[in-house]
């Protein structure tokens, strides 16, 4: 019996590729370098992932890359605070939730009244939060579980065990969506829940135990099955 669903937030309810690439361009017009900034966020984010380096040093070892691509004397901690608090900046005004996620959970709610939501993000906690903010989410998850808060990251099963808790349900009871296999869907199967993979570009073929669906609008017929 399903008793409630989580989701992740970038790349599932937020757009953060678009406001990333907005972001990118006013930041750093050279497309060449673009390119670099782009690699670097997936290199060093999988690596904090992986319990590698803290949520801050990743961001540290991006803005680090990026002065060695351009081939610029490297940044202080400090001067690297600086510069990503810059980039952050430009971020922030590009926020915006996928189109397909008001539909959606408004299914969901129609489905399953009363059905208890929450987050299960890595990254720190007031900013993920703000972004909830920003694209009118925030009232409706009332548990947000962020990896820079609880001191685990996704895939780790223990941050989906500690969401399920503070939502007073069982992993066996709880759905999990995201748009990462290796992150979202995989974790999740692994601390016991349901994984749902959102593939929205289409990439693949999901694993057996782990269901995949184009978009959110297909959510609530994956759940229903």
């Amino acid at each position: 019996m399903l008793r409630a669903v989580l989701f992740d937030l970038d790349g599932t309810l937020m757009d953060h590729d678009a406001a990333r690439e907005a972001a990118i361009v006013a930041h750093l017009p050279d497309p060449a370098f673009a390119d670099e900034w782009r690699r670097l966020e997936a290199l060093h984010y999988d690596t904090y992932a992986a319990g590698g380096c803290s949520f801050q040093e990743q961001r540290r070892l991006r803005v680090r890359g990026i002065h060695v691509a351009m081939d610029r004397a490297e940044p202080t901690d400090a001067d690297s605070d600086a510069c990503f608090a810059a980039y952050l900046e430009r971020y922030r005004t590009y926020w915006k939730a996928f189109e397909d996620v008001a539909p959606a959970l408004a299914a969901l709610a129609d489905a399953h009244p009363g059905l208890p939501l929450g987050i299960v993000t890595n990254g720190e906690g007031e900013p993920q939060r703000a972004k909830l903010a920003a694209i009118g989410l925030a009232d409706r998850f009332p548990v947000v579980v962020a990896s820079g808060e609880v001191g685990v990251a996704k895939p780790d099963p223990a941050i989906f065990a500690l969401a399920c808790r503070q939502l007073g349900v069982s992993p066996q009871e709880t759905a999990h969506v995201g748009d990462r296999l290796d992150l979202d869907a995989h974790g999740a199967i692994a601390a016991g829940l349901r994984g749902i993979w959102l593939d929205r570009a289409g990439t693949g073929t999901a694993p057996e135990g782990i269901v995949r669906i184009g978009g959110l609008h297909e959510l609530a017929a994956a759940l229903a099955a």
